[in-house]
């Protein structure tokens, strides 16, 4: 397991950008496949992106695709989230996951796929 940090959430009106980041240690980042989940008050953890550890390949849950964008530098450990076109039903916490491993490209849309979770943070979409 890696530690990881989430940063950029907040409070936001519907319609505007925001980035989150989340950052993991230097000697494991080019080494991790990455996630991105969500989860609002009494709701299951919901999967929002995911991409591999050479940045080629990713994937998206269906209620963000087109509007949020996953991103990640190796050279700054940190890990992209982009959200366009905010909606008020994208409030939730928004938590990093990661995961050691050996392929440059695969990835994973499940919880039970990643075994490093950040503490969350919350972006709050007002109408």
């Amino acid at each position: 397991q890696v530690q990881l940090v989430e940063s950029g959430g907040g409070l936001v009106q519907a319609g505007v950008s925001r980035r989150l980041s989340c950052e993991a240690p230097e000697r494991a980042f080019r080494l991790l496949r990455m996630g991105w989940f969500r989860q609002a008050p009494g709701k299951e953890r919901e999967f929002v992106g995911a991409i591999s550890r050479n940045g080629e390949v990713s994937d998206y849950g269906a209620s963000v695709k087109g509007r949020f964008t996953i991103s990640r530098e190796n050279a700054e450990n940190t890990m992209y989230l982009q959200m366009n076109s905010l909606k008020p039903e994208d409030t939730a916490t928004y938590y990093c996951a990661a995961q050691l491993t050996a392929s440059d490209i695969d990835i994973r849309t499940d919880v039970d796929g990643y075994d490093s979770w950040g503490q969350g943070t919350q972006v709050t979409v007002s109408s």
